[in-house]
C-alpha cells in the first residue's frame, strides 16, 4: 500500500466521531468513541504501522464514490470484468442524536454478475502504540484488545483472524449482500450472519438517511451552486459533537500544510472562531436547532472580569488546557513523512484576541434570526464586550496561531472593534442599559488605532501586524464587518497589494511564511478559505463578475465527493492540510449566498433581503 492523495477520501459519521473512507474501500482513520480519541485506524498518518480496514473488490477494477442523494452515507462501486459491487458505508445515527453506540457499518452488494472481493482488518488501538492483540470468537467475529479497550468485528462470511488482524476472501452472485459491523467497547458482538441482522442494519441504514434527508432540507438556499451548498452544509454536520454543540475545525490530526514540512496540527478540537463562524452561517440560513447547544453552552461560560475564554476547549466542554496539550507521537512518520504527528494542541495556551468579535458576531446573528438572547445570554455578551475594551491593547498569538511572540496583529485589532460594535448594536436592539459613550469610546479608539498604525505609507496596504511590511489575507475582513466599504482608497489599494503578492493561479496564500514571524518553518499551500475571503470582498466592493470566477475557480477544486481541505497547493491542485475543513466549507456558504444575492440584483433586478 501507499499514501493515497487526501482528496482520495470521502467522510462519513454520526456527530461523535468520524471516518476516512478511501476509494479503494479502505478505512484509513477512524477514532472511537470521540472525534479527539485516539484512533483505531491510522494508515493515513503511517502506511505500514497505523491500521486500516479495507473491503474491496480483488483483481483489476475501477472503481467510482459518491454520497447517496442528501446524505453523508458513502457508497463505493467496484467495477471488475465479471461483475459490479457496491460498498455502502456509514455511522448510523441513533432517534436521540446525542447518543449513539459508537458502530460503523459496511453493507457490500453484488449489483451485476460474481465479484470476487477481498477484507483486511488491520487495527491499530491507541495510535498504535504498544501492541494491539486481535483474537477470534467463531469463525465470524474478530475481537481487537488493548489495555481495557476494544474493537470489534462482526462478520457475514468467515473470517481468518491472526494475532494481527483478520482477512477474507468471498464471493458475491448478483443481488448478493454481506454485512459487517464495527463496535466500540464490545467484546461478545453477534456475528452478521442472519436475515434478521443484516435486516436491522437496513433497518438503521434508512434512519441514518432519513436523518441526513431532513438535515440537507432546513435551510433557507435555493440559488446558484444549490447543490454545492447543500453538501457543504452535510459537511459541516459531519464536524458537530452533538452532545456539546462543539465543532470541530476538522476530522483529522497532523496532515500536513506542505508535504515534507512539520506545518502539522491536530484539529479534533472546539475552537470558539471555528464554532462561532458555523453557528453564525447556520443562523443566517435558518437552520437554528444546531445552533441551540452551542448558544446554551456559551451561555453557560462563567467568566469574571479577570477571566476571559480561551481560544479552544475540548470538544465535551473540557476548559482544563492541560487536557488538550500537545505531545508528539513519534512511532508515527506522518502522512508522506511529514512529521511530526501530533495529538493536542498547545494553542489552547495562547491568547487570541479575536474570538471576542467572532463570539459576538454569531450571537448577533443568532439574534437577528429570532433566537432570545436572555440575561444569561446577554450577560456572556456584556463580558465579552468589557473583555474586548480592557485586552484590545495587548498584543496576542492571532487567527493564525503564530508560535513566535504575539504581535499586534491588524486582524485581531479589527475583530475587538467587531466585538464593541455588534455589542452596541445588541444593546440598542434589546434595550439593555450599558455604559454607551464609553463603548463608543472604546469603539472609536479601536478604530483610530487600526488606522494609523495597522495601514503602511510605505506598502500602501493595511499589513499583517502594527510596524510589519509583509501582507497578510485576513485583512481582507476589513469590509466584510462594515469597518471600510471595499472600494474606499486604502481598502482597494491593499486588496490589489494582496492579489499581487498573495495569488497564485487565482488563488490566495494566506501570508508568505519566509517573510512572516510565526516560528515555524517551511511552506505552505494556498488557503482555501483566503481565496473565498477574496471572491467575498470582491462581491461586496460591486465587482461582481470577478468574484464569480474566483468562487467558481475554488468550487471547481472540490473532491469527488464536494469535500474541501485547509490548503490547496497551487501548482497541482493537490489537498493539504486536515480534512475536511470547517473554515473553508463556512466560507463556501457564506460567499455563495452574497454572491448569489449580487447577481440577482444585477442580473434580475431582484431586491433580497440579507
Amino acid at each position: 500500500m501507499t499514501y493515497k492523495p487526501i482528496s482520495d477520501y470521502g467522510v462519513i459519521g454520526d456527530m461523535h466521531s468520524a471516518a476516512l473512507v478511501a476509494s479503494d474501500g479502505a478505512i484509513d482513520w477512524l477514532c472511537f468513541p470521540r472525534f479527539d480519541s485516539p484512533s483505531v485506524f491510522a494508515a493515513i498518518l503511517d502506511d505500514k504501522k497505523g491500521g486500516r480496514f479495507r473491503i474491496g473488490a480483488a483483481g483489476d477494477h475501477r472503481r467510482e464514490q459518491s454520497y447517496l442523494p442528501d446524505s453523508n452515507v458513502l457508497v463505493t462501486t467496484f467495477q471488475a470484468g465479471s461483475g459490479t459491487a457496491t460498498l455502502t458505508d456509514f455511522m448510523p445515527v441513533e432517534e436521540d442524536v446525542t447518543r449513539c453506540h459508537h458502530e460503523l457499518a459496511r453493507i457490500v452488494r453484488c449489483d451485476s454478475g460474481r465479484v470476487e472481493l477481498e477484507l483486511e482488518f488491520v487495527p491499530r488501538l491507541d495510535y498504535a502504540q504498544g501492541r494491539t492483540a486481535v483474537s477470534a470468537k467463531g469463525e465470524r467475529v474478530a475481537v481487537a484488545r488493548q489495555g481495557e479497550d476494544c474493537l470489534s468485528l462482526s462478520s457475514a462470511v468467515p473470517l481468518t483472524v491472526n494475532k494481527e488482524g483478520a482477512t477474507a476472501r468471498f464471493a458475491l452472485g448478483e443481488g448478493e449482500s454481506a454485512a459487517f459491523l464495527l463496535r466500540w467497547q464490545d467484546d461478545s458482538p453477534p456475528g452478521v450472519v442472519s436475515e434478521a441482522e443484516i435486516s436491522d442494519l437496513f433497518e438503521k441504514l434508512g434512519k441514518t438517511q432519513a436523518f441526513w434527508r431532513f438535515i440537507s432540507r432546513d435551510w433557507r438556499y435555493q440559488g446558484r451552486w444549490e447543490g454545492v451548498v447543500r453538501r457543504s452544509l452535510l459537511a459541516l454536520h459531519l464536524l458537530l459533537y452533538v452532545p456539546t454543540g462543539a465543532v470541530c475545525a476538522a476530522v483529522t490530526t497532523s496532515l500536513p500544510e506542505y508535504v515534507g514540512g512539520q506545518r502539522n496540527w491536530d484539529y479534533r478540537f472546539c475552537w470558539l472562531r471555528d464554532a462561532a463562524f458555523t453557528m453564525d452561517i447556520f443562523n443566517r440560513i435558518g437552520h437554528t436547532t444546531y445552533t441551540k447547544p452551542f448558544i446554551q453552552w456559551l451561555a453557560n461560560f462563567h467568566l469574571t472580569s479577570e477571566d476571559d475564554p480561551h481560544a479552544l476547549y475540548g470538544i465535551a466542554r473540557e476548559a482544563d488546557p492541560h487536557i488538550i496539550s500537545e505531545r508528539t507521537l513519534e512511532h508515527l512518520e506522518g502522512y508522506r513523512g511529514s512529521r511530526p504527528v501530533r495529538a493536542g494542541n498547545d494553542a489552547v495556551h495562547q491568547f487570541q484576541l479575536d474570538v471576542f468579535g467572532e463570539v459576538l458576531l454569531s450571537l448577533d446573528s443568532y439574534q437577528r434570526a429570532g433566537g432570545i438572547i436572555d440575561d444569561k445570554l446577554w450577560g456572556l455578551a456584556q463580558t465579552l464586550v468589557e473583555a474586548a475594551i480592557r485586552n484590545w491593547q495587548k498584543p496576542d498569538n492571532g487567527i493564525w496561531e503564530v508560535r513566535a511572540d504575539p504581535k499586534h496583529f491588524v486582524y485581531s485589532k479589527l475583530m475587538a472593534w467587531v466585538a464593541v460594535d455588534r455589542g452596541l448594536r445588541m444593546a440598542r436592539a434589546l434595550k439593555r442599559p450599558v455604559d454607551f459613550s464609553g463603548w463608543r469610546k472604546a469603539r472609536a479608539a479601536i478604530r483610530r488605532d487600526i488606522l494609523s498604525r495597522g495601514w503602511s505609507d510605505k506598502r500602501e496596504a493595511f499589513v499583517q501586524h502594527y510596524g510589519a511590511n509583509n501582507l497578510d489575507a485576513s485583512v481582507l475582513f476589513v469590509p466584510m464587518v462594515g469597518f471600510l466599504p471595499a472600494d474606499e482608497p486604502r481598502m482597494a489599494s491593499t486588496m490589489a497589494k494582496v492579489r499581487q503578492e498573495l495569488q497564485m493561479d487565482g488563488l490566495l496564500r494566506r501570508y508568505i511564511p519566509a517573510e512572516t514571524e510565526d516560528g515555524l518553518d517551511g511552506e505552505e499551500g494556498a488557503f482555501t478559505m483566503c481565496s473565498l475571503w477574496l471572491a467575498g470582498v470582491l462581491t461586496v466592493g460591486g465587482q461582481i463578475e470577478e468574484a464569480k470566477g474566483i468562487f467558481e475557480r475554488v468550487i471547481s477544486l472540490g473532491n469527488h465527493v464536494g469535500l474541501y481541505s485547509e490548503m490547496i497547493d497551487p501548482r497541482n491542485g493537490e489537498f493539504l492540510g486536515n480534512y475536511p475543513q470547517a473554515f473553508t466549507h463556512i466560507a463556501l456558504i457564506h460567499t455563495a449566498r452574497n454572491l448569489d444575492r449580487a447577481l440577482n440584483r444585477v442580473e434580475l433586478g431582484k431586491v433580497v433581503a440579507a
